[in-house]
C-alpha cells in the first residue's frame, strides 16, 4: 500500500523518538491506587510535534487529503503499552492494547480506533506500534485526541487463547473495558504527573472486523452506557455488518479471493461452542481440517489462504452451498451469524459509513442496505451519512477512511 513511505523514515523515528521498557507504576504498592480493570502500563515511545509533521508532510505527498489535519499538530505524544482486565465466558482474562497521549497538559477526548482483520500475534497493535497504520493513529494524539487502539482477545497479552472473530459480545466488552482501564490510568497516573485528563467525549472508528466492530460498540453504548461514554461521532468503515448476507453473497460466487476470512468466521464460532454441525457437512477434505487448525497465531492471512481455495465448489460442500438457508442441520451457522449481525436502530450519534466501491471482500452492498435499513428506522441526513470511496478496494480504502474519520472528528471537535 501507499503507505509504505513510512518505512522510509523508520529509522529516522527510532532515533528521535525516546524508548523506555519501565513500568510506570511506583515500587511503593501501599501508595498505588486501586483499579478495578487496569493491570500494568509501559512506555513504548515519545514523539516531538516537529518531528510527527515532517513524517506525515511526507504521507501527504500520496494523500493531499491529510492537509488539513496536519495543520492540527499541536502536541507531543507519549504511546503506552497497556494491559487490563476484561472477562470472557464468565472468567477474567488479561488483555492489551496501545494507548497514545498528548505530551501537553490538557483536557481531552478519547479515539478508539478498532483495527481490521489479523492472524498474526506479531502484527498486533501492542506488539507491533510502529506498524505504519499504528504510527500514523498514534500521531493523532498530537490533535488533542486520546488515541486508543485494542488489541482484540487472542493477541498481546492474551495470545494463549483463540481470536473470537467476529464475536459481539467478548468483542464489545473486551473494547469497553480497556476504555475504562484508560480512565483509570489517566485519572490515576497521568493526571498528577502530566497535567492530562478526559472529558468523557468519545470517537470511534474502524476498518473491516473493526468497522463491524465499531458499529457493534456505538449500539452497546446508545443501548446500556449513554451516561458512561459520551459518543460524539462514529465512522464504520467497510464492515460486514450483516453476516448471512455476506455468507449469502460468497456462496453465490464461484470464486471468493479471501477464503481466510470465512476460514476464520467458522473457527471462532467452533471454538465458541456455537456451531453444532460437524465441520465435514461444511468444509470438503482437507479443509475441514485445516480450518480448526491453521488460526494459530502465526500464520499470515496469505499464508491461511494458500491452504485452503479460492473455488467455493471446492472450499464448501454441495449440500452447504444449496442448503445453508434453508437445511435443519445447518440452523445453527446461521443462528451463529444472525447473533453476531449488527441490525440498524435509530442511532442518536452522528454516525459516517465509508465502503470502496470495488471491494470484493466485502461487498458494498453491506454497507448501502444498513444505510437504508438506518433511514428506514428514521435516522435522517443529520445523524448518518454514506461516503463511497470511487474503485475503492478493501486494501486501499483503509487509510481513505482513517483519514476522512480523523477529519472529520476533528471538525466536530473544533466547533465545541
Amino acid at each position: 500500500m501507499r503507505y509504505k513511505i513510512f518505512r522510509n523514515t523508520l529509522l529516522f523515528i527510532f532515533i528521535l523518538s525516546i524508548f523506555s521498557s519501565c513500568n510506570l507504576f511506583n515500587d511503593d504498592t501501599e501508595n498505588l491506587p486501586t483499579e478495578q480493570y487496569l493491570v500494568s502500563s509501559e512506555k513504548v515511545a515519545t514523539y516531538l510535534p516537529a518531528l510527527i509533521t515532517s513524517i506525515l508532510e511526507q504521507f501527504g505527498a500520496n494523500y493531499p487529503e491529510i492537509e488539513p489535519i496536519i495543520d492540527e499538530i499541536e502536541h507531543g505524544v507519549t504511546v503506552y503499552k497497556i494491559s487490563y482486565i476484561t472477562t470472557f465466558n464468565g472468567d477474567d482474562v488479561i488483555a492489551s492494547g496501545l494507548v497514545s497521549i498528548p505530551t501537553s497538559m490538557g483536557v481531552y477526548p478519547v479515539l478508539s480506533y478498532q483495527n481490521g482483520t489479523n492472524t498474526e500475534h506479531s502484527k498486533a497493535p501492542s506488539v507491533n506500534p510502529d506498524n505504519e497504520l499504528f504510527l500514523l493513529l498514534e500521531f493523532m494524539a498530537s490533535t488533542g485526541f486520546v488515541v486508543t487502539i485494542p488489541d482484540y482477545l487472542g493477541f498481546g497479552t492474551s495470545d494463549d487463547m483463540f481470536h473470537p472473530y467476529l464475536d459481539k459480545v467478548s468483542t464489545v466488552q473486551s473494547v469497553l473495558d480497556m476504555q475504562r482501564a484508560v480512565k483509570e490510568f489517566i485519572a490515576n497516573y497521568l493526571k498528577d504527573e502530566i497535567g492530562v485528563e478526559l472529558n468523557n467525549d468519545y470517537y470511534i472508528t474502524g476498518y473491516s472486523q473493526g468497522g463491524w466492530t465499531t458499529m457493534q460498540l456505538q449500539k452497546t453504548i446508545e443501548e446500556k452506557y449513554s451516561d458512561v461514554f459520551n459518543l460524539k461521532a462514529s465512522v464504520c468503515a467497510a464492515g460486514p455488518y450483516d453476516l448471512n448476507y455476506v455468507n449469502e453473497y460468497v456462496l453465490d460466487l464461484e470464486d471468493y479471493p479471501m477464503p481466510y476470512f470465512l476460514g476464520y468466521i467458522f473457527n471462532s464460532y467452533y471454538n465458541l461452542d456455537g456451531i453444532t454441525t460437524p465441520v465435514d457437512e461444511i468444509f470438503k477434505e482437507p479443509f475441514d481440517t485445516k480450518v480448526l487448525t491453521l488460526y494459530d497465531g502465526t500464520k499470515s492471512g496469505a499464508e491461511i489462504n494458500d491452504e485452503l481455495d479460492t473455488k467455493i465448489s471446492r472450499l464448501f460442500t454441495a449440500d452447504y452451498i444449496s442448503g445453508y438457508s434453508s437445511e435443519a442441520k445447518y440452523a445453527s451457522v446461521k443462528d451463529m451469524l444472525t447473533q453476531n449481525s449488527v441490525t440498524a436502530w435509530k442511532t442518536t450519534t452522528p454516525t459516517m459509513l465509508i465502503h470502496g466501491s470495488s471491494d470484493m471482500f466485502v461487498p458494498p452492498l453491506v454497507t448501502s442496505r444498513i444505510f437504508q435499513n438506518f433511514q428506514n428506522e428514521g435516522v435522517g441526513p443529520d445523524r448518518i451519512t454514506m461516503v463511497s470511496v470511487p474503485g475503492g478496494t478493501h486494501q486501499s480504502t483503509i487509510i481513505p477512511a482513517g483519514i476522512a474519520a480523523i477529519s472529520w472528528f476533528l471538525e466536530i471537535k473544533n466547533e465545541e
